[in-house]
């Protein structure tokens, strides 16, 4: 699975980071938080509890873009962290590269509501969590490259559902 980039997806506090992480270890590929990608007035929209909008997320994702293809370049496989809530950031990411896949981590909002509140020191307040949930376009069956992974078993079950999905699709791949 070399060049390949996993794109761990999802609202604010589903556990992407700490997953992604886990992941990446577990595959031994590059791990990249796409929080570290975010311009600074980004962050700083969000830190004052104001969610960001289609016009602040363009460069954001346009750094995430050139991650994913430098990635494919030095054929180096990743696991990404980014929200990617709506079709049209997720066709973005996908363009120019056959290599990437996402993983959904889906959960429902009081159980991730209480997940956020039990975290330390990160830049998302739990106050936009529902501009989250609003702001999701779901994944449906045109999106094929897309695994969804339930969040309420612990962070070990995630992980091993995770790759044991991500197998499973890439042996289907390589049949077809």
């Amino acid at each position: 699975m070399t060049g390949q980039c996993i794109i761990l997806m999802g609202v604010s506090g589903t556990g992407k980071t700490t997953v992604g992480h886990a992941i990446a270890q577990q595959m031994g590929a590059k791990f990249i938080d796409g929080d570290d990608l975010h311009p600074r007035q980004n962050i700083v929209k969000m830190a004052a509890s104001q969610p960001l909008d289609d016009n602040d997320r363009q460069p954001w994702l346009e750094r995430i873009a050139d991650v994913i293809f430098s990635l494919e370049q030095k054929n180096e496989s990743g696991v990404l962290v980014c929200s990617a809530l709506k079709k049209r950031y997720r066709d973005q990411l996908r363009k120019g590269s056959n290599k990437v896949r996402f993983l959904w981590l889906t959960g429902d909002y009081d159980c991730i509501l209480a997940r956020m509140q039990q975290r330390k020191g990160h830049f998302m307040p739990e106050a936009l969590l529902r501009s989250q949930f609003a702001a999701l376009e779901a994944p449906d069956s045109s999106e094929t490259d897309i695994v969804a992974i339930d969040i309420a078993p612990t962070v070990a079950q995630i992980v091993a559902n995770a790759l044991t999905l991500l197998e499973q699709t890439h042996s289907r791949e390589v049949l077809a």
